[in-house]
């Protein structure tokens, strides 16, 4: 670890919450999932489950100079300033690590979108763009803590630049449009308020964390956590194995992607499960058949298989559920059911 390096407490070694680290993989094996929520306690390694998968993974190849970290091998994504350094032959490249980028409650929407560059107008009278989190967190993630407390105007503008994958910002004689393409997570109790169903349907999965509840499990995150506090170098040194096993799965599961078979019995069963719970629209559909293809690609099997599809459904589907008054069961417990009811218990 280089010696400037922040120590991050490694994904491998995080104890259970399974579901949660299961979908941030999927996301990462094929980030057109749409982006990961998890609701849940507090102190549950949401955010330590994030850093964990974006330290592991590969560095990412981004033109040298760019402030959007664009990728210098797909052309259709470069930013203005790229595509000027192109035409004249001055694209040079250098790797970089992923971005993780949070967004605070209470951040100002010029702090998320860019602004105009005070300080060179200032001094220069030029009329610069300064980028704002979102161009920083281009081809990386960006983490929103408590996002259900989110203000309505910046849920609008995530939900557009979400749906676009790019940033357009016209202010103060400034017309700037730069790439922001992004894996959001979301993190948030759900007891504190809901969140608005416009910017939910845009988290591809949505997870539910618990406090251990068995003491085995709460005595082994006790552990881990105080030896890492104790000695973050030896203790990352000694899970780094396991770490570089999943980071091999990540990269051979995004180049497996494209050849992952569907059969038509798989799509059928998708469709009827949705069928079954409900759903609006046809994103619920299209959502859990490209995180069970993500899963399967990431397990090395050649094709989607039901087993697939179950262990997403429940991340995939759970909020997309129209509200029944007559059911008072949770959202999970109804998937559940639906589950048993097409597969069988």
């Amino acid at each position: 670890m280089p010696a400037n390096a922040r120590a991050v407490f490694p994904f491998s070694a995080i104890v259970g919450q399974d579901e949660m680290k299961l979908a941030l993989l999927a996301a990462a094996v094929d980030p057109t999932i749409g982006g990961v929520l998890v609701f849940g306690d507090r102190g549950t390694g949401k955010s330590t489950a994030l850093r964990g998968l974006a330290a592991l993974l590969p560095p990412m190849r981004v033109v040298v100079g760019c402030r959007y970290g664009c990728d210098p091998d797909n052309e259709d994504a470069l930013c203005s300033e790229c595509r000027e350094r192109a035409a004249t032959g001055a694209l040079k490249s250098r790797l970089a690590p992923v971005p993780v980028v949070d967004m605070p409650l209470g951040v100002t929407e010029d702090r998320v979108v860019g602004a105009l560059d005070l300080e060179r107008a200032l001094a220069h009278g030029e009329r610069a763009f300064e980028p704002g989190l979102l161009a920083r967190a281009n081809r990386g993630f960006l983490y929103i803590d408590e996002v259900n407390l989110l203000e309505d105007h910046l849920v609008d503008l995530l939900i557009d630049v979400a749906a676009s994958g790019e940033n357009l910002v016209e202010r103060d004689g400034l017309s700037v449009r730069h790439p922001a393409r992004f894996v959001l997570v979301g993190s948030g109790n759900p007891e504190e308020g809901e969140l608005r169903p416009q910017l939910l349907d845009r988290f591809g999965l949505s997870v539910e964390v618990k406090t251990p509840t068995e003491l085995d499990q709460r005595v082994e995150v006790i552990k881990r956590r105080d030896e890492f506090e104790r000695d973050k170098v030896a203790f990352t040194a000694r899970w780094k194995r396991q770490d570089d096993q999943l980071r091999r799965r990540i990269v051979a599961g995004r180049k497996r992607l494209s050849s992952i078979q569907t059969p038509q019995s798989v799509l059928e069963t998708a469709a009827r499960l949705c069928m079954l719970l409900g759903t609006d629209g046809l994103r619920a559909e299209l959502t859990l058949i490209r995180a069970a293809r993500s899963l399967a690609s990431f397990e090395q099997a050649g094709k989607v298989d039901v087993v697939h599809l179950r262990r997403v459904a429940a991340s995939s589907l759970r909020h997309r559920l129209r509200r029944d008054p007559l059911d008072e069961s949770g959202s999970t417990a109804r998937v559940e059911r639906a589950l048993t009811e097409t597969f069988g218990p």
